[in-house]
């Protein structure tokens, strides 16, 4: 028999930097479940990702046990390192702060494409691309799929 889940956790934790302080610790202790195995688990499983922002998903289940989903980084993160930004733009319709090309933007596509829901690699480009356009930033180039939709209008 399956077991019956409680509830679900959503947090961003740097990829084998989990530690119980704020906000894991507080997130999963209000839940009951085991802080620091849940840090070992979560750090072994992202020995590969150290650094990066990773979102999580924890399933608990009633028993207090956990079993945990590790999502690819968000798009406006790889984004931000693609563009060599620190941040966006406050006012992105009006000041654009940097710019990345379709083939960046295809690269982080190519990563996204698990947990995008998208059928085509072209799809995933444009969901990004309009990430970007939201962060204030300029996608160059013509995109692959043809035409000349430059994203400065």
């Amino acid at each position: 028999m399956a077991k019956e889940i409680e509830t679900f956790i959503k947090i961003q934790a740097k990829g084998g930097q989990a530690n119980p302080s704020p906000p894991i610790g507080p997130a999963l202790g209000s839940k009951g479940v085991n802080i620091m195995e849940f840090c070992k688990r979560f750090n072994a499983a992202t020995q590969d990702k150290q650094g990066q922002l990773l979102p999580v998903i924890i399933s608990v289940y009633k028993d207090k046990s956990f079993d945990f989903v590790i999502k690819t980084p968000p798009a406006a993160i790889q984004l931000m390192e693609a563009a060599k930004i620190k941040k966006g733009s406050a006012e992105s319709n009006r000041k654009k702060v940097g710019s990345v090309t379709w083939d960046q933007v295809r690269t982080i596509a190519e990563i996204k494409m698990p947990d995008l829901n998208a059928f085509t690699i072209e799809s995933a480009m444009k969901m990004i691309a309009g990430t970007a356009r939201s962060m204030g930033l300029n996608v160059t180039g013509t995109p692959p799929w043809g035409g000349s939709q430059d994203s400065d209008n």
